[in-house]
């Protein structure tokens, strides 16, 4: 990549930034995953799950760094949720100070390190109460911390209503929205890792079902570890049932490479798409993509052939209007269908069950029309929060300014509005 396009690349990454902070730019208090020792709080509801991390142990009350760890580590960690009265459902409530109302946040009431072997027996305990004795795996994207990806999954589980064992796979994100390239790299380090992860599920004779939901840039490490597990055994292993990709980040050229991989019969496949994502656009101009996934036209050739010749079941989520100003994460912002889409999982529909009519493999959501999504979808996304660290806040302005821009922006609104002005 030339100086110009370089210099063009990063301030357009910069924009991002900027435009994703938000009036409360502070951050979070450190220490948010340490234990609460309080009594139950009536109305509270908690969230126990496994994590299976590439990530460093960290040396702060995080548990693990955005460092790269030398092998994988797991852990238990138990999420209390405020009470549903005082929360909507898609929001994660963070504590402003450490530690954390139950009443009002989510807060940690339990977090222990264990081995590999206990993080089975955990499991194992688990899975056994199950419908199905089903698994849930999800694989977060990037710029995303520790905690966030603990606090969001907790969310996600608790808002779909889904009956199943939680288990977070957490890979070496930064937590910075300027360390794009770390986190690319790092999710390349951590494919075999996630392969592991999923082959024992899969062969795991107490396990029945596994699911597997991905967001942003976690949805290329899932297809690259599917890929690796396919080419291996011949196929993705038959316990694994459905594939959940939410505003993928990955290259659509890459995509059609990975999934002529995955061998027969494949994994029930569901995309969430919108052509207004910003976070995609800026994505696909730092890589000169051709297009990202997440942000393509399902009906327009050559993909809707495409879809309908894989058998892949795509929502189109452009008409769908949220708070979200980058249009990345729409499911959060949609308390509605999140409570829509939780009912169905309530009820253990799959998402290509036959006997919810969906007549095509292309569903278009438009606001007030959630009923669709409400027969069709099996599982809420929900996008990270958007929040600009420190560091970044720190050095934003220095290092577009080294490469020949400006950045000048004033906060309006949850998105902001920012300018920026590149010199010839």
């Amino acid at each position: 990549m030339g100086l110009v396009s370089a210099r063009k690349a990063f301030i357009l990454v910069a924009t991002l930034a900027l435009a994703m902070a938000v009036g409360s730019c502070a951050g979070r208090p450190p220490g948010v995953l340490i234990p609460v020792q309080a009594a139950d709080v009536p109305g509270t509801s908690k969230v126990a799950m496994i994590v299976a991390t590439t990530r460093a142990r960290a040396t702060t009350p995080d548990m693990f760094s955005g460092d790269r760890g030398k092998t994988p580590s797991f852990a238990e960690i138990t999420v209390s949720l405020p009470p549903d009265a005082a929360r909507q459902a898609g929001e994660v409530q963070w504590p402003r100070s450490v530690p954390g109302n139950p009443q009002t946040d989510f807060v940690v009431t339990g977090a222990e390190d264990l081995s590999r072997d206990q993080a089975i027996a955990w499991l194992h305990k688990d899975v056994s109460r199950r419908p199905k004795h089903r698994v849930l795996v999800f694989i977060h994207g990037y710029n995303q911390r520790f905690d966030d990806a603990v606090f969001r999954f907790a969310q996600i589980v608790h808002d779909s209503g889904a009956d199943v064992t939680p288990v977070l796979f957490t890979w070496p994100s930064r937590g910075s929205l300027l360390a794009y390239g770390y986190d690319r790299e790092s999710a390349v380090y951590s494919r075999d890792a996630l392969e592991t992860l999923l082959t024992a599920l899969a062969k795991d004779p107490a396990v029945g079902e596994v699911s597997v939901l991905a967001h942003s840039m976690g949805n290329w490490v899932t297809f690259e570890a599917l890929r690796q597990m396919a080419i291996r055994n011949g196929r993705v292993l038959p316990k694994i049932k459905n594939i959940m990709l939410a505003a993928p980040d990955v290259d659509v050229d890459i995509f059609q490479s990975q999934w002529a991989d995955l061998g027969t019969p494949a994994p029930n496949v569901t995309i969430f798409v919108s052509q207004d994502d910003k976070a995609l656009k800026v994505s696909q101009r730092v890589w000169g993509s051709r297009a990202r996934l997440g942000q393509i036209d399902p009906a327009q050739e050559p993909f809707r052939s495409e879809f309908e010749t894989r058998k892949i079941n795509v929502y189109d989520l452009t008409k769908l209007n949220t708070p979200d100003g980058l249009n990345h994460g729409k499911f959060a912002e949609s308390p509605e269908v999140v409570q829509m889409i939780g009912k169905r999982i309530a009820s253990q529909a799959t998402i290509t069950d036959s006997r919810e009519g969906v007549g095509d493999r292309i569903v278009q959501v438009t606001t007030g029309a959630a009923s669709t999504v409400g027969q069709a979808a099996g599982l809420v996304i929900a996008a990270p929060v958007a929040v600009m660290d420190q560091h970044t806040r720190d050095h934003l302005g220095e290092q577009v300014e080294s490469l020949g821009g400006t950045v000048s922006g004033t906060v309006t609104s949850t998105t902001g509005l920012v300018t920026t002005a590149p010199q010839n």
